[in-house]
């Protein structure tokens, strides 16, 4: 039986946390379809969906779409049976990250949980299939936030990454990953491991889906449907070419339409202003907020940079943010009707084509996203749409049972650890200083210049010259004094070295750098501790509508 405790995130953003606590009911309008803790929104959106399913890409489309891409990663019969559903004109929940190396951040798990979680749970309000769809934004191209996780080891925190590879930046899903860089990554993972009885079995699942991966989204698409693929989560590559193909309608759309689109963006940014909120995502105007595969030749063959698109000053056309190339309006439409692969989204634009491709209840979000899709309420009702239903993430934290001792014996609560380890760290160092050090060299330090400064007086009397000779003599008697305050202290701490490794696994452990759990450890550490069981202990746990945080004994 898992042990668990809701604890309450310091919060990292003010208006994500007033929409999930339903503190700021003027939030409302800007946000369309009410909340997730309401029956009658899941019912709202549901019927509003089924009543506007021409607006959006064909139920078959999609389906065939999801078909192919999953298939390439080892679709499950669950998954299968999902895109059947979703065929059959099922609704979806949907919700997305970054393609990050070993499925990156703990958050990353914890996305996959709520998107099942929250479909579960409006399939059981609406008494009909809903599909968990996970959106892979594979078309980012932020090679240094995707490469890396973070690794606990006997030295703390160890950057574990691969290299991108030479040549222009170009999206996730597009970056070549060779064999020998897979194999270098999966022998540096293996060196960081403590051994266990699931190490092997992690290590050569690694190996094999390596071996069948050219990208880092192909490697994410595996682990995910490895993880998840049982219990029916669909997969969707922002970048796949299939998915790019039905895209191309709405990426002629946002090309014509970007006067009244800037528009609708500015507008919702000034109101989310006027509310006293920060708005999350800057909106450039100009800005086309879309990103264009730029082809061209060069001495090192073809370039496949991706770059950000803006209007041209005179109004007819496109430019890159240098001005290095330029498209007329003509052109770009044309190059979205034929080889609308050439485009992708941003964050501003990425929601929108979200809801024309899929019939989406509800968009399962992080606080940074809530944020900005504050800002695009105006821009849905541009194109006739309304705002799904925004469920905010659920999180975890999981304490294993050794940390769980180590917190027990030096009495501190979860909330110590988050809110104010060093104090009670060095509070318990303090404690066990018997020999009251740092007061005695103190005392003898004060002693000794009562004692000496009257001297200095005298030697200054007899010659002038000699209190600059004696202030300096002092300084250096309290220095050596100090000094071997210093070396006393360090033995000092060497003597309860078992005792602060202890309290340093604790901080890595569940706040490591500062940082929630969840957003700098990998999901291997874990894999390679318990197998999977811990990824069946979150899955069983309840739906939470507000995205609560839950610690998780181990």
């Amino acid at each position: 039986m898992t042990s668990t405790e809701f604890y309450e995130l310091p919060a990292s953003q003010p208006l994500s946390e007033a929409y999930a606590q339903q503190s700021d009911q003027r939030l409302g309008e800007l946000f369309h379809s009410g909340h997730p803790s309401s029956d009658e929104a899941w019912r709202s959106r549901a019927q509003y969906l089924d009543r506007s399913a021409s607006k959006r890409v064909s139920a078959s489309d999609i389906a065939g779409v999801l078909r192919a891409y999953n298939s390439r990663f080892g679709i499950t019969s669950e998954v299968a049976s999902n895109i059947d559903a979703l065929g059959e004109g099922a609704l979806v929940v949907v919700g997305g990250q970054q393609a990050g190396l070993w499925t990156g951040p703990l958050l990353v798990i914890h996305k996959a949980i709520s998107v099942l979680s929250a479909a579960k749970h409006a399939s059981s309000v609406l008494g009909r299939t809903v599909v968990p769809v996970f959106w892979i934004a594979g078309e980012d191209h932020d090679w240094d936030e995707a490469n890396h996780v973070m690794a606990v080891t006997d030295q703390g925190l160890r950057k574990l990454s691969i290299a991108r590879p030479d040549g222009p930046r170009t999206s996730v899903s597009r970056t070549p990953v060779s064999s020998e860089t897979w194999e270098a990554a999966i022998e540096e993972l293996a060196a960081s491991l403590p051994g266990s009885e699931f190490k092997e079995g992690l290590l050569d699942k690694l190996r094999s889906i390596s071996a069948s991966s050219s990208t880092l989204s192909d490697s994410f698409a595996y682990l995910i449907m490895m993880l998840f693929g049982s219990e029916g989560l669909v997969l969707m590559d922002a970048d796949d070419k299939q998915l790019r193909a039905i895209e191309a309608p709405m990426f002629c759309r946002i090309l014509s339409e970007q006067e009244p689109l800037g528009h609708a963006y500015s507008t919702a940014s000034a109101r989310l202003t006027e509310l006293g909120y920060r708005a999350q995502a800057s909106y450039t105007p100009g800005c086309a907020n879309l990103f264009l595969f730029r082809q061209e030749n060069d001495e090192f063959g073809m370039k496949n940079e991706r770059v950000l698109l803006y209007k041209r000053e005179d109004g007819d056309g496109f430019t890159d943010r240098k001005g290095e190339s330029s498209w007329s309006r003509e052109q770009m439409v044309n190059i979205a009707e034929t080889k609308p692969e050439q485009l992708s989204n941003n964050v501003l634009t990425r929601p929108i084509m979200q809801d024309y491709v899929l019939p989406v209840l509800a968009a399962v979000l992080g606080p940074g996203e809530i944020a900005y899709w504050a800002q695009l309420g105006e821009a849905f009702r541009h194109f006739g749409m309304e705002m799904p239903i925004l469920a905010p993430r659920m999180s975890f934290t999981l304490v294993e049972g050794t940390i769980a001792k180590h917190m027990l014996k030096y009495e501190l609560t979860f909330d110590d650890v988050v809110a104010r380890f060093e104090e009670k760290k060095q509070a318990w160092l303090s404690a066990q200083d018997r020999y009251d050090i740092a007061a005695k060299f103190g005392h003898a330090k004060e002693q000794f210049e009562q004692l000496y400064t009257p001297l200095v007086a005298l030697a200054a009397e007899v010659q002038a010259g000699l209190e600059k000779l004696g202030q300096t003599n002092m300084s250096k008697i309290v220095e050596q004094i100090s000094y071997l305050e210093s070396k006393t202290a360090d033995a000092f701490r060497k003597s309860h070295d078992a005792s602060l490794r202890h309290w340093e696994r604790i901080g890595l452990a569940i706040w490591p750098a500062g940082k929630p759990q969840e957003r700098a450890l990998n999901m291997t550490a874990y894999w390679n501790r318990y197998g999977l069981d811990w990824l069946q202990r979150l899955l069983e746990l309840p739906y939470d509508p507000n995205g609560g945080h839950r610690v998780i004994y181990l």
